[in-house]
């Protein structure tokens, strides 16, 4: 294949990944864009298949198909609340691809088509190396201490010592020194002192990150891993991996801002504060006092579904712990066949990564048209019957708005106070991600409903029907 048919091949390509990230900027076009994204991304892997330098084809066909059996084995397995923690580990696999191919780019330049003359490195290779590498190496680890978190085989509560700060700081410096080094004169030892440090701050700056954080650390990780390819695209000279590197980070990072927007919260605060370290896990034990709220019956709380001009759910991680969705689904579908306006309200950051519910709420086929963002659906509460919440908790705090000593107070969040009757659907008073707890399930207009979310959501569409 000529040089300008590979170029036109993989601007192509680099078109079909631009207009992927542009189908999953809605729900509607997702599955749109994600197939123009596997369209783009196997036109890129073939066209590199027919790449002069590349040999060996059976160690690379053998490796794909591994790749392909274990990637699909897990895709069809994996459970809906588990989606987080493989996202987390597939950025860790991202840095680790970034770190061997430095690595063996250190080892034989001239096999990468980057050797100079005395069969040393090119001073641009060196630092396209440092650079690809340190990202990667953080990428892997830190994505590692994220996914150890999500999945619970680590604390979600932040880890913390004193000098934590003081310690990552010269770590950082003592880092950037010996990669600096090694651009100057390259050396094994300069190099893997720089990767070893890289590998140690990739844990020391996520273990200090607490639960109500994750979401924004899983959109933070998604964009190191971005830079770290587009940073070995360039030392392998391939134009497609840096485009499509560039991308994933420049999205990652923009997605990180909104999601920070969100929580009234900067990158800084969220890699330094240590937010949501009193987290628990669903269904444990509250750490409340002994208010008095309203508990009611699935019988009353299909009563005042059945009976309300309009209703606004909000979905929250109880719901996917519970895989309730489908059930939620079928409750919704006898609420609009009696005449019932339905809406969802989707906060940025519910869930336990970015689009987490979106997701949920498309698993069950529910229609994108009822499903609104939190701009688009809050000026709605103050007209709305019943809010009904389902293992929702930080995303409906009304401290955020009415205490100032509240750790959450500033962050924007869906107004089902707004809303003449609340009804709240949870295994118990437990705290959420960020350790608080709720005013609202105390409110004289909220009945609370102790249940599995899935278990409450037959109950009441038998209940309805």
């Amino acid at each position: 294949m000529s040089a300008n048919m590979v170029a036109l091949a993989y601007l192509i390509a680099a078109v079909l990944i631009i207009l992927a990230l542009k189908g999953l900027s809605s729900p509607e076009s997702s599955r749109r864009g994600n197939l123009f994204g596997m369209i783009g991304m196997l036109i890129a892997v073939l066209v590199t298949l027919q790449l002069p330098g590349v040999q060996n084809y059976a160690w690379i066909l053998g490796a794909l198909a591994v790749g392909a059996v274990a990637g699909g084995s897990v895709a069809r397995k994996i459970p809906m609340t588990h989606m987080p923690q493989l996202v987390a580990f597939m950025h860790s696999l991202v840095g680790l691809a970034a770190v061997l191919i430095a690595v063996s780019a250190v080892y034989d330049p001239a096999a990468y088509g980057i050797a100079a003359d005395d069969g040393g490195l090119h001073l641009a290779s060196r630092i396209e190396l440092f650079l690809g590498t340190f990202i990667g190496a953080i990428t892997f680890t830190a994505s590692l201490v994220a996914f150890a978190k999500l999945q619970g085989l680590l604390s979600g509560t932040p880890v913390t010592f004193k000098g934590q700060h003081f310690v990552n700081l010269m770590l950082g410096i003592v880092m950037m020194i010996a990669g600096i080094v090694f651009c100057i004169d390259p050396s094994w030892s300069s190099f893997l002192l720089m990767l070893a440090i890289a590998l140690v701050l990739g844990v020391l700056l996520i273990i200090p990150i607490g639960g109500a954080d994750m979401p924004v650390i899983v959109s933070m990780l998604n964009s190191y891993s971005g830079w770290a390819a587009a940073g070995i695209g360039f030392t392998l000279g391939n134009n497609m991996l840096i485009i499509a590197g560039a991308l994933v980070g420049s999205s990652g990072a923009i997605l990180s801002y909104i999601m920070c927007k969100a929580m009234n919260r900067s990158l800084f605060n969220v890699l330094l504060g240590g937010f949501g370290g009193q987290a628990s896990t669903v269904g444990g034990a509250a750490t409340v006092g002994d208010r008095p709220v309203q508990a009611g019956a699935a019988e009353d709380a299909a009563f005042l579904l059945k009976n309300a001009r309009s209703v606004i759910i909000v979905p929250g991680y109880g719901l996917a712990v519970a895989r309730a969705q489908h059930a939620l689904k079928e409750v919704v579908d006898s609420l609009i066949a009696s005449g019932v306006n339905v809406k969802f309200a989707i906060h940025p950051v519910a869930g336990r990564m970015p689009g987490h519910m979106n997701v949920l709420l498309a698993e069950a086929d529910v229609p994108y048209d009822i499903v609104y963002e939190m701009d688009e659906i809050n000026p709605e509460f103050s007209d709305t019957d019943v809010a009904l919440v389902l293992g929702a908790n930080d995303v409906v705090n009304p401290a955020a708005k009415t205490d100032s000593s509240s750790p959450i107070y500033g962050m924007p969040i869906l107004e089902v106070t707004k809303a003449n009757h609340v009804l709240v659907v949870k295994r118990s008073l437990s705290v959420g991600y960020a350790g608080l707890d709720n005013d609202l399930f105390y409110m004289d207009k909220t009945m609370m409903l102790f249940d599995d979310a899935k278990k409450a959501c037959e109950t009441i569409l038998h209940a309805i029907d």
